[in-house]
Order: C-alpha cells, then sequence, then structure tokens
C-alpha cells in the first residue's frame, strides 16, 4: 500500500512534541558554544513569519533570537529553524492555491546579511520579484552568494517574543 504524503499545511501543523529546550552537548558546542538550544515547533517559525508587516523584513537570526527568548535558551536551533521557515513557505504556497488570501508573508524572511532563499517557492526570482513589489532593491547575486535586499538592516522589523 502506497504512503500519501503529507501537505505542506500538514507538516506545518505536525509539531512532533516540540517546542523542547535542550542542553547543548560537547559535540554541538563547537559550533555553537554552550547553554541550551531551543527546537521549536514549526507553527512557531510561522507565527512569527506572519507577524512581518508589508514593506518590513525579517531575518532567520531575528526569528532565531525571538525562539531562544520566548523559551529561555541560549540559542534557537538554527538547522529547524531554516527548515520551518521553508515548510511555512511552501503552506503559504499551497493555502493560496486553494484560495487562501491572508497567507504568510514568508518573502519577507531573509537569510543572514539579507540574502534571499533559493529554497523558497520559484526560487530567489519569485522572492525577488515579491520584494520589488513590496519597494525593496535587490542586489544581485555576487559569485556563489545569492541576491541580497539593498539596505536591509534599515527595514528590519521589531518582533517582540509572545
Amino acid at each position: 500500500m502506497a504512503k500519501i504524503r503529507k501537505s505542506w499545511r500538514e507538516k506545518l501543523a505536525d509539531d512532533k512534541g516540540l517546542p523542547k529546550v535542550e542542553v547543548i552537548t560537547d559535540k554541538m558546542s563547537q559550533r555553537w558554544g554552550t547553554g541550551t538550544v531551543v527546537i521549536p515547533a514549526p507553527r512557531e517559525v510561522d507565527e512569527i513569519m506572519r507577524q512581518v508587516p508589508e514593506g518590513k523584513l525579517i531575518t532567520i537570526n531575528q526569528i532565531r533570537a525571538i525562539l531562544a527568548q520566548r523559551h529561555g535558551a541560549t540559542i534557537g536551533c538554527p538547522i529547524t529553524t531554516g527548515i520551518f521557515a521553508w515548510i511555512a513557505a511552501h503552506a503559504a504556497e499551497e493555502a493560496a492555491a486553494v484560495g487562501e488570501e491572508n497567507i504568510t508573508p514568508y518573502w519577507r524572511t531573509l537569510k543572514s546579511g539579507g540574502e534571499l532563499n533559493e529554497k523558497y517557492p520559484g526560487g530567489v526570482g519569485a522572492q525577488a520579484a515579491r520584494l520589488r513589489a513590496e519597494g525593496h532593491t535587490i542586489e544581485p547575486a555576487k559569485g556563489k552568494k545569492p541576491p541580497k535586499v539593498k539596505d536591509f538592516e534599515k527595514v528590519l522589523v521589531e518582533v517582540t517574543p509572545c
């Protein structure tokens, strides 16, 4: 019997026992230092992304900092936060495809350094088009670095932890 794949919205809704805060182990400490790491629930990442209004932007690192503060952890997990932002983006496009209008504005979430995310639906081209439509200027890719939003620091949103 064939296994039915979960939709993006089902993946977003599946918390799998998250969030949880874990002690950073010896192996992880080489990369992340010492303390604790919060592994967020997918819906938490989506909820933060939803708060970003038109004309403003947020970075994955800001989302991680919000999650860490919210859960009293030293850091927010960079791996799961990035994966859950990707799931939120695809869930938003899935919702839009069936006519929903109030979707997560995932295109306003940037990688560190203001870089666009090639893993979002439609790649950097689609994200760039949406950002330009909201008044942002996109700087072209440089070498292996993806395009980025010019002066993104000036329009970063202040998102308070809930």
